[in-house]
Parts: structure tokens; C-alpha cells; sequence
């Protein structure tokens, strides 16, 4: 008897019960393309409140969920009274979405 087709049965055997060890090592837990993470609050600091036009300027850290970098810019708020529970220069967490293009504020609530 050979060995070499037994083992090759059997490797073959294995692979179809188990699933490809190898295949699922390395592709299990990773975030397929396209994919955005989780979406959590974003730390940052007030620079500027317009309640006439619903805006807000917040200088603020990464926001991996939009897979944008720090920097300083101009969000339109959800709902104009998130706006009554901040002040300019607070440090805030806040959610921030992507509403067709436009960059909103949904949630601001006082850092920790």
C-alpha cells in the first residue's frame, strides 16, 4: 500500500470536515472592504454655536466610523436643541453621521 494517496485522502478528508485552517485564520475578524467600524462618540471642543442656522464648529479627534482625521470643521445639527446643551470652548463627546453628503450632529453630551 502507498502512503502518499492515503495522507492525501485523509488531508482531504480533514479539510472538508474542519473547514481550511489557514483560510479561516487568516481572513476571521477582519473588516471586510467598504466596511465602516462601529460607530462611537467623538471627543472634541466647541469653537463656534449658530442656533439661527442649526450649525456647530467643533475642533475634534479622528472619527474612524467616517474615516475622517482630526481637524476643525462645520456640522448642521439633527435637532437645534442639542445646541442649548453646550457652550463655545466646552470639550463635548458627540455622534456625528453622514446624511446624503452633509455631515451631521445627532447626539452631544459634556466630556468626562
Amino acid at each position: 500500500m502507498k502512503l502518499q494517496p492515503v495522507l492525501g485522502a485523509i488531508a482531504l478528508a480533514v479539510t472538508a470536515f474542519f473547514g481550511n485552517p489557514v483560510v479561516a485564520q487568516t481572513t476571521s475578524g477582519t473588516p471586510k472592504a467598504g466596511m465602516a467600524a462601529t460607530p462611537v462618540l467623538a471627543d472634541g471642543e466647541v469653537r463656534k454655536i449658530d442656533k439661527e442656522a442649526g450649525k456647530i464648529t467643533i475642533k475634534h479627534g479622528e472619527i474612524k466610523h467616517l474615516e475622517m482625521p482630526g481637524m476643525t470643521m462645520v456640522f448642521v445639527v439633527k435637532d437645534r436643541a442639542l445646541l442649548d446643551k453646550t457652550t463655545v470652548g466646552a470639550k463635548i463627546l458627540f455622534m456625528a453621521t453622514n446624511e446624503n453628503g452633509q455631515m451631521a450632529v445627532t447626539d452631544i453630551q459634556p466630556a468626562k
